[in-house]
Parts: structure tokens; sequence; C-alpha cells
């Protein structure tokens, strides 16, 4: 499940994880945040928060990989806020082919984590 996090800067979205993604997750909760984002302004600032991980459905990845090339050009920053292991190492792997740019944080680093995806 997806909870949109509230306490960020305008123009910043943010998303906490709970539990297990599924497809509505993308749906319902993440999908229409972007494309208001994008209609107010184009660009995507957002930050993902995975204090826990319990995996995600087969047709949640299949939204996600869809939202990512749908809006390929609109993304601007995201700030991944996890300290689960697997998550981190292939954000160092594999960050450079995300669109826009991404970076990692510890969660002990989430204020950081604010600041730099609201920044220019």
């Amino acid at each position: 499940m997806l909870e949109q996090l509230t306490d960020l800067p305008a123009g910043v979205l943010g998303f906490t994880a709970v539990g297990e993604l599924h497809a509505d997750d993308y749906r319902d909760v993440l999908l229409p945040a972007i494309e208001r984002a994008i209609a107010d302004g184009g660009k995507v600032r957002i930050l993902l928060e995975f204090p826990t991980f319990d995996g995600l459905s087969a047709g949640a990845l299949w939204e996600d990989l869809k939202m990512g090339v749908e809006h390929l050009t609109h993304w601007k920053r995201i700030a991944l806020v996890t300290d689960i292991e697997w998550m981190i190492h292939l954000t160092k792997l594999f960050g450079w082919m995300t669109p826009g740019e991404m970076k990692q944080f510890p969660l002990s680093e989430r204020t950081a984590a604010i600041v730099w995806v609201a920044s220019d």
C-alpha cells in the first residue's frame, strides 16, 4: 500500500510504502498525483520512502514500468529514502537508468532528502 505524505514542500510529491504494493496503488494513488503535478508544472519531484518492503505484485511492476515510460520526460528528481540494503545496492547499480536525477538517502537523512528533491 502507498500512503501519500503531506509534510513536504510545495512541488514535491511524497509516498511511503506500507506492506505489499499492488497495481491499484499505482493507478489510484501514485499516477493521479503525478499527472496532477505534470499538469501544474511539468516536472515531477518525488520522495519515495521505504521503511520496510513486503514486495510488489506483478501488476504493480507492470504499472511502475508503464508509468516510467509514459512520463519519461517529466521526471526531475527522485529521492529514495530507505535502509533496505538491496534497494540501496540496486540504486547504485542502475540509478543512472532512471529518468531524471535519482539519489538514495538513509532513513536517518530524510530531511536532507527533502531538501535535495526540492532544490534545483
